[in-house]
């Protein structure tokens, strides 16, 4: 493993994306600190210490901590990730963009060029949502507003506006930049930076609970068992595939008989990795964002209340668009018709399988059956540490959610890098018989 570190640094062009890599993420972390102008940290710290409201900390483990401070990224990633949303909903429902998605590169600069403006559209009605809650804010404890009463009004709600929206611009062109010239999926990679920053934090939390005695070291034990078995169970579902066996005929180049071969298809137990959940998450946090606008109206609190992370309809709502956004991205990147057609092209097939529209069927089957499976796991890991919060009185989210995340990302970086190193043939990190993924 030690070797297979140094190879990555003897290779001048991988050594410089991960440099680059690592230059991206250092700006990002250092914004994440730069804080709004005209906010009472205090007043914000002693509110945010008597609220029960858990969509606060779900928002920010997305965002790295940077809403609970709310500093210049407090908005995170979020808006860019719910614009992907709708432009991708669109392409099922309006011709003009269902062909965008088939031109290919032409058509992938047009749906990059609305996300954008979409970010923009989304970011400025979130910062408006922040700008007017954040004004209603006031210290249980001194009485203060969390606003400086030379910025309230009109003018903090711009200014507010202005940071915030600029700070999500910044984060999309950073994860651009990581995507084009670094290593990683630049925006799955800063919402795991996010993540992982914050368990240093956690954990000392829990320490400080035991040296305190508020926790009971057996609790802390039995905490870890559950964070280490979810992890393993996530690595496993992670892997998990169903291998579909593909055979190409006899073929005759140049008067010489070129001996058929045998491959398969892999297709993953959780093909859409974790867009199903960030998808879901950036939906449910509307309820509560919309709320902010009626801080006074007692309507809006009642249902702000009902969407609470952790109530029954938030666990039921939450879960049922994780299954539907699973089976909904899954058949975006996969379409059985193009790789029927594909096989068919190449003279491959499938055993016992007609060419053609039956195999565009055994396929579509094959993949509706293993996504339900895939899809329920989603939903459970990502209601689970709502459970532990509430059995456990676990006050972290590093649960189910932010384990698949930073697993799922940190695989597919690894196997961006172990492809650089093999052909140099270098040997990578992911070693014959690990990792491979396991058959279902």
């Amino acid at each position: 493993m030690l070797e297979t570190f140094k190879n990555l640094f003897r290779i001048p062009e991988l050594r410089k994306k991960i440099f680059f890599t690592m230059g991206i993420i250092f700006i990002y972390r250092l914004g994440g600190h730069i804080p709004t102008p005209g906010i009472d940290p205090e007043v914000l710290g002693d509110f945010l210490e008597q609220s029960s409201n858990s969509l606060f900390g779900l928002y920010d483990m997305f965002v790295g901590g940077a809403f609970r401070r709310v500093t210049v990224f407090a908005c995170g990633i979020m808006p860019y990730i719910s614009a992907s949303i709708i432009i991708q909903l669109l392409g099922t429902v309006f011709p003009y963009f269902h062909k965008l998605q088939r031109e290919g590169g032409e058509g992938k600069k047009k749906i990059t060029q609305y996300t954008r403006y979409g970010t923009v559209l989304i970011a400025v009605i979130q910062s408006l949502s922040i700008g007017i809650w954040l004004q209603s804010i006031q210290s249980p404890v001194t009485g203060l507003h969390a606003v400086h009463e030379s910025l309230s009004g009109l003018k903090f709600i711009i200014l507010t506006i202005i940071s915030l929206t600029t700070g999500t611009i910044i984060i999309m062109w950073l994860g651009e930049q990581i995507t084009s010239k670094g290593i990683g999926n630049g925006i799955s990679l800063i919402i795991m930076i996010g993540i992982v920053a914050q368990i240093p934090g956690s954990i000392m939390s829990e320490v400080q609970q035991i040296i305190a005695g508020t926790r009971h070291p057996l609790m802390e034990l039995m905490i870890l068992v559950v964070v280490i078995g979810m992890t393993a169970f996530i690595v496993l579902m992670t892997q998990a595939m169903r291998k579909i066996p593909i055979q190409t005929p006899k073929k005759v180049i140049n008067n010489k008989m070129y001996a058929g071969q045998n491959t398969v298809l892999p297709l993953r137990l959780n093909m859409a990795g974790v867009i199903p959940i960030i998808f879901a998450s950036s939906i449910m946090t509307l309820p509560g964002m919309i709320g902010n606008f009626f801080p006074e109206s007692l309507a809006m609190e009642d249902i702000s209340r009902l969407f609470a992370p952790g109530g029954i309809l938030y666990s039921l709502m939450y879960a049922l668009l994780i299954i539907f956004f699973t089976y909904f991205y899954t058949a975006i990147i996969f379409n059985p018709v193009d790789i029927a057609d594909n096989l068919k092209r190449s003279g491959g097939f499938i055993p016992g399988i007609r060419p053609g529209k039956k195999t565009a069927e055994f396929l579509d089957n094959v993949l509706t059956r293993i996504t339900l499976p895939g899809s329920v796991f989603l939903a459970f890991i990502s209601i689970a540490p709502f459970l532990l919060m509430g059995t456990m009185k676990i006050d972290f989210y590093f649960g189910g959610t932010s384990v698949l995340i930073v697993v799922g990302v940190a695989l597919d970086t690894l196997q961006q890098l172990e492809s650089h190193l093999q052909m140099r043939n270098y040997e990578g990190f992911l070693k014959k018989g690990r990792l491979r993924g396991r058959r279902f």
